[in-house]
């Protein structure tokens, strides 16, 4: 068996989170993922995600449905803060993405820079 990266299935059940109007029960959320996972491995991951604020649930029944609170941009931009501020050298941190970007990327955030200030 492979073992997945960390946050791998975290952002799965974020992905069908985000694919719907509608809260899931882990149970739909379980069929809809392109895997064999167990029911309590998807309801361990959605209250893991609920403790970090992410997802809220209600009560279904008699079980909860999960609906994403945070939008996918929402999520990555909390996941680059939390990079930034845990990172010694923030400058080298940030020279580094800025590195990584394409031209079109690159031009994209010049543009937003100037817009700011």
């Amino acid at each position: 068996m492979v073992k997945r990266p960390d946050g791998a299935l975290e952002h799965d059940i974020m992905t069908v989170l985000w694919s719907t109007r509608r809260p899931l029960l882990p149970g739909e959320i379980k069929q809809r993922l392109a895997n064999d996972l167990a029911y309590t491995s998807v309801a361990t991951v959605l209250g893991r995600l609920r403790v970090k604020g992410l997802v809220e649930r209600a009560e279904s029944g008699r079980a909860f449905a999960y609906h994403a609170v945070v939008d996918e941009s929402e999520l990555a931009t909390r996941r680059i803060g939390d990079v930034l501020s845990s990172a010694s050298d923030r400058t080298a941190v940030l020279a580094g993405f800025v590195g990584s970007l394409s031209k079109r990327e690159a031009k994209a955030l010049r543009t937003m820079l100037d817009a700011s200030t």
